[in-house]
């Protein structure tokens, strides 16, 4: 496509990689969720759980977790709604601030997470990692980092 708006159209190297990128992405995520719905979660679920099993006390504000996790405030109040409906998390009230909430990882939560986190990374392995030469993964990382950190300045 030549057009002369001043626009800095991607050549035919850059659009392949671009249409690559955004295909591999949407099977490998539709690959990992599916291989995570054997354990009941999906691959949101299961980052919750992740999130939370890292953080101090195995728990984090929402306003935290969703910042974290990219994700609405109101996505991540339905969700995490159903895993703690599931007894995998569960909310409590911040006592320092009344408007505050707790999403604080369950024994349950943990426990599942504990089970689906070999095959999780696994499926990344798999699907990813070992398909990549560890000098292209690494890369992969610094130009999600680069993404990262330009985005979250504007």
């Amino acid at each position: 496509m030549t057009m002369t708006t001043g626009t800095r159209w991607l050549d035919s190297e850059q659009q392949v990689a671009w249409r690559a990128y955004l295909l591999g992405t949407a099977r490998l995520m539709a690959k990992l969720d599916d291989d995570l719905r054997q354990f009941g979660l999906g691959i949101n679920d299961y980052e919750i759980l992740v999130r939370l099993s890292e953080a101090p006390d195995r728990r984090l504000r929402m306003a935290d977790l969703a910042d974290r996790l990219h994700q609405s405030r109101s996505r991540l109040t339905h969700t995490v709604g159903r895993l703690e409906a599931a007894d995998l998390v569960r909310r409590t009230s911040c006592k320092s601030d009344k408007r505050g909430v707790w999403a604080e990882l369950t024994e349950a939560g943990f426990t599942l997470l504990e089970q689906a986190a070999p095959s999780h990374v696994e499926g990344v392995r798999e699907n990813l990692v070992d398909l990549a030469t560890p000098e292209d993964f690494a890369a992969v990382g610094r130009v999600f980092d680069a993404v990262s950190e330009h985005i979250g300045q504007r």
